[in-house]
């Protein structure tokens, strides 16, 4: 279930340190965040958790999410009495700190003059948390991303001298904004997911990283993602059931495997299709898009979008599917194809970002073109 390196988990272990797990930082809650909270608590490391802001209900779909919301402390939204103590907490930090924030922003060479504005406002929300980081006491954070909630990271590492480190998810660098050159250099360490990041990575910021740098893709529990009965294979005369999950998002290719599904269903099969999964928009922004698409190729009865479901419903899913299928056009590696296979479920998917790193084609699944419904 790890996602950290174990080596420099040891580490920081061995050294004492109080970690604060910066992981719902996109406000997602994902899953994979709350399962590596697990096992760091099972290494012995007290975690804290702080996200900019809270999910959308939407999205906040799993078992655990209401826990999680009432556990995290969220930076956003930011009240007058925020406003007062993080410049007051700015200015605390002394003459120093500002200049070597000052500092960060100026050599943020991609950056615009919009952009360099924007990381001097980061620098009162970083204020923020290094309000929370004393009282805390925490002497690390983890960065679930490489946008923004580093360089507010980076920002309160200044003002409190807390380290931080981060994580990059993926699909690629440059949807993670600006300032990278300054978040890689100035953290303790850093995690990529896939060999292709690190590749990518290592060539974009070169004089930029740190001197720990580890790959470690997520991973997913086969002792609980298991099936409950044996695998059944589609039979000519029954539906054939594909199930999809990915959030609803143009980088997901949706819009290709319903293709795919009418192309089938041209041909005489009885193809039904399942996607899982919601946009940013809590259902009023790409969703609405597909749903039209299904509604404008009259396939309503035989494509249908369920949302945003639990790990529990996404599991009930596979164990009732004939083929998962998802036809992303970006990926890191995808933690859905991971469950599909450990789930036992034949599986097609588009070799794309580190995906090929994680399926051997033609052995635990097959690996088709993107963008290419035929």
């Amino acid at each position: 279930m790890n996602v950290l390196d174990l080596k420099i988990i040891k580490q920081v272990r061995n050294e004492g340190k109080n970690w604060i797990l910066y992981s719902t930082i996109s406000g997602k809650n994902t899953h994979f965040f709350w399962r590596e909270r697990q096992f760091i608590g099972e290494l012995g490391i007290e975690t804290d958790l702080v996200s900019t802001r809270p999910p959308p209900r939407a999205i906040a779909s799993h078992v655990w999410a209401e826990e999680a919301q009432k556990n995290t402390i969220y930076l956003f939204p930011f009240a007058a009495k925020d406003f007062i103590n993080s410049f007051l907490e700015v200015l605390k930090a002394g003459r120093a700190a500002w200049w070597q924030c000052l500092a960060v922003i100026a050599k943020a060479r991609d950056t615009s003059l919009f952009e360099k504005v924007k990381l001097l406002a980061l620098v009162l929300v970083a204020g923020k948390l290094a309000r929370l980081t004393k009282i805390k006491g925490w002497s690390h954070i983890h960065v679930h991303s490489c946008g923004n909630s580093a360089n507010i990271a980076l920002f309160n590492s200044i003002l409190t001298g807390c380290t931080y480190s981060i994580t990059l998810h993926g699909p690629t660098l440059e949807v993670y904004g600006s300032n990278q050159e300054q978040k890689w250099k100035n953290a303790a360490f850093a995690i990529v997911i896939s060999q292709l990041l690190l590749n990518d990575v290592k060539n974009k910021l070169a004089n930029f990283l740190p001197k720990q740098l580890a790959v470690a893709p997520m991973e997913v529990n086969i002792t609980e993602i298991k099936r409950s009965s044996p695998y059944k294979p589609w039979q000519e005369g029954s539906p054939c059931k594909i199930f999809a999950c990915g959030r609803l998002n143009p980088v997901k290719g949706h819009k290709y495997l319903i293709e795919t599904v009418e192309l089938l269903r041209n041909r005489e099969f009885d193809v039904r299709l399942q996607i899982a999964g919601e946009d940013e928009q809590e259902g009023s922004g790409y969703h609405q898009e597909l749903q039209k698409i299904i509604e404008d190729k009259s396939m309503s009865e035989c494509v249908e979008l369920i949302g945003a479901v639990s790990e529990q419903r996404i599991r009930q899913s596979l164990e009732v599917a004939n083929v998962f299928a998802l036809a992303s056009l970006n990926e890191g590696v995808p933690v859905a194809v991971m469950e599909a296979m450990a789930m036992e479920v034949p599986s097609v998917v588009t070799n794309v970002g580190g995906t090929s790193e994680l399926v051997d084609d033609g052995v635990d699944a097959v690996l088709v073109q993107s963008e290419k419904p035929e």
